[in-house]
């Protein structure tokens, strides 16, 4: 975690770096969660703009825990940054103080920056397809929330529009857990007994999405991750952390099977456009012989008139 003094303020800094930018589909997306000044945060990004379709879209999001009680407030200076990887002195950033709360959990910029500007290859905001977001920050005042756990800071976040394709993001979740118990919050009326199949549970779910991979979400692979999903449920866990994973792999299947079905359409395309060319070729050979055939008809003293009403009535018979 990289520390930042300005006018005797300490700000802490995320960096997150997006890559295949350009081949970003979805409307909305969110960093991996991060820890600065003692709390969890995450950053949440409009590719395409939010509203403003001509603007990058950006906000500063509180994430909540099991620390929080009711009425619980954040109020926070906070920089968001969209670095110059050519030049940093012009990186853009833009600066704002808001008190985060349950009501309202981000604050941001509509139009934090032209989307011509940053797409602009000339320009050094998108360098080989990535982009890199930050997020510096300065908690002031926290009402009715304790700190989590500092050991659990995640210094860098990087992803990709195919997430490397094995779910990596749940490593730094699970980190967070392994340091931060307390964001797994149970039900009140569970025991103590239940906890280590509990625990065992949440493992389970875990060491499945670090590792498999979207080949191998097949159908079994889906009813495996949906019973361990269901069977850690039962533990009255708030996992509203870990949820979005587990519908991302469970939902890999479907983008699959849609893949090969376009992947097997455009064979399909290419087929019949061989096909097509195989026949242009057939057809312009038979026209030759059929002009051959016709001079040496001509030669042998038949019209050409003659010959053509005979095909144009269909009387004449090999």
């Amino acid at each position: 975690m990289e520390h930042q003094e300005t006018k005797g303020e300490i700000f802490e800094k995320f960096t997150w770096k997006i890559e295949n930018f350009s081949r970003l589909n979805a409307k909305e997306l969110y960093s991996d969660p991060f820890i600065l000044g003692g709390y969890p945060w995450r950053i949440l990004l409009f590719p395409k703009g939010n509203d403003v379709d001509s603007s990058l879209s950006i906000y500063f999001e509180a994430m909540q825990t099991a620390n929080m009680s009711k009425g619980w407030s954040r109020d926070v200076k906070f920089k968001l940054l969209v670095f110059n990887q050519l030049d940093t002195n012009i990186t853009i950033i833009r600066e704002t103080n808001h008190e985060l709360n349950a009501s309202q959990n981000n604050w941001g910029f509509h139009s934090f920056m032209n989307l011509a500007q940053l797409h602009d290859p000339n320009k050094g905001f998108m360098v080989n397809d990535a982009c890199i977001v930050g997020a510096e920050v300065l908690v002031c005042n926290v009402t009715h929330e304790n700190q989590v756990n500092q050991e659990a800071k995640l210094t860098v976040s990087q992803t990709s529009v195919e997430k490397n394709m094995d779910f990596n993001s749940v490593r730094q979740l699970e980190e967070i857990y392994s340091h931060n118990p307390s964001l797994i919050k149970s039900h009140p009326k569970r025991s103590h007994e239940f906890t280590e199949p509990a625990f065992a549970a949440l493992g389970k779910v875990i060491h499945f999405l670090k590792t498999r991979k979207v080949k191998d979400m097949n159908d079994q692979a889906c009813k495996d991750l949906q019973v361990l999903w269901d069977e850690l449920e039962k533990f009255k866990f708030d996992l509203t952390w870990l949820e979005p994973h587990v519908q991302y792999a469970l939902g890999m299947k479907k983008y699959v099977e849609k893949a090969l079905e376009v992947k097997r359409l455009k064979n399909n395309v290419v087929e019949l456009v061989l096909e097509t060319e195989r026949l242009k070729a057939k057809l312009l050979a038979a026209e030759t012989n059929l002009d051959i055939e016709r001079c040496l008809l001509k030669g042998k003293g038949f019209k050409e008139m003659d010959l053509d009403s005979e095909l144009a009535c269909g009387s004449w018979r090999p």
